[in-house]
């Protein structure tokens, strides 16, 4: 059996962004890796991610938000910050780490369900799939 490799998602409030990556990441290569996703200061899954996710058959309803300090001591193969804020207070993990850092356009508005957001969030949805078909190679 191929052991799978390690990869987490990160942003600052583990809300958006990196939720939605771990979504697009376990969808397309949840065979591959074990995908999770944290933030420096995390709150909740927005229900816009949720919204958008649900909307190309990908349910990450129950996704949690997680901290960065729920991960130090695992060993990850792959770090990627999705907002520039993350990358600077990013932990350094242990061992021989992958550092990728996307800046991404944060969806978060508020956390109403305003349908004129469903736009931005679903952009962002749309930028992150380019980029993780991208570093799959896909």
């Amino acid at each position: 059996m191929i052991k799978k490799q390690k990869i987490i998602f990160i942003c600052t409030g583990n809300a958006c962004r990196s939720q939605i990556a771990e979504g697009i990441m376990r969808n397309l290569a949840g065979d591959k890796f074990d995908v999770y996703s944290a933030g420096s200061h995390p709150t909740k899954v927005h229900p816009m991610s949720i919204k958008v996710m649900k909307e190309v058959g990908i349910d990450i309803y129950y996704q949690t938000s997680d901290p960065i300090s729920l991960y130090l001591n695992e060993i990850m193969d792959i770090v990627v910050t999705v907002c520039d804020d993350a990358s600077k207070a990013c932990p350094i993990f242990p061992g021989n780490v992958e550092r990728i850092h996307w800046s991404i356009e944060d969806p978060f508005k508020g956390w109403d369900l305003d349908s004129d957001d469903l736009l931005n969030f679903r952009k962002t949805r749309e930028d992150l799939t380019k980029r993780i078909k991208n570093l799959l190679k896909i």
